[in-house]
């Protein structure tokens, strides 16, 4: 975990969970997707002040590797860093272990990209100066 630049933690709540009585598949992208944003609260990158500018930020592909499964009641920490992918992709790379033992659970990148006002693909200047994807 100590390579990733923010963590997050969080608790499995029990109708995140299927008939199996583990986390379904599809929940771990809201943890990843929450995870996400709130780094980006935390470095003053506003959706709503982005969307109003025309700036619009989205994911372009999600790759999850599975490892173990959570159950109900599981305290974990969700952890990420950014990585350029090209000149106008970048990369959060995830992951998600639970807690106290640290096992690792899922690995995941997520690709982003942002387009502006005329659906042009851009990065915006807070992006690339608050992540130094210079």
């Amino acid at each position: 975990m100590e390579d990733h630049i923010f963590k997050l933690e969080m608790k499995v709540r029990d109708y995140e969970c299927d008939l199996q009585g583990v986390v379904n598949n599809s929940v771990y992208q809201n943890y990843l997707e929450h995870t996400r944003h709130e780094y980006l609260k935390s470095i003053k990158i506003d959706f709503a002040d982005l969307t109003e500018r025309g700036i619009i930020l989205m994911v372009k592909r999600v790759e999850i590797d599975y490892q173990r499964p959570l159950k109900s009641g599981d305290k974990f920490v969700s952890v990420l860093r950014m990585e350029r992918i090209s000149p106008l992709r970048f990369g959060f790379v995830q992951s998600i272990y639970r807690l106290p033992d640290e096992k690792l659970m899922i690995k995941a990148l997520v690709i982003g990209t942002s387009v502006n006002k005329r659906g042009r693909p851009e990065l915006p200047e807070e992006l690339i100066k608050i992540w130094g994807l210079e």
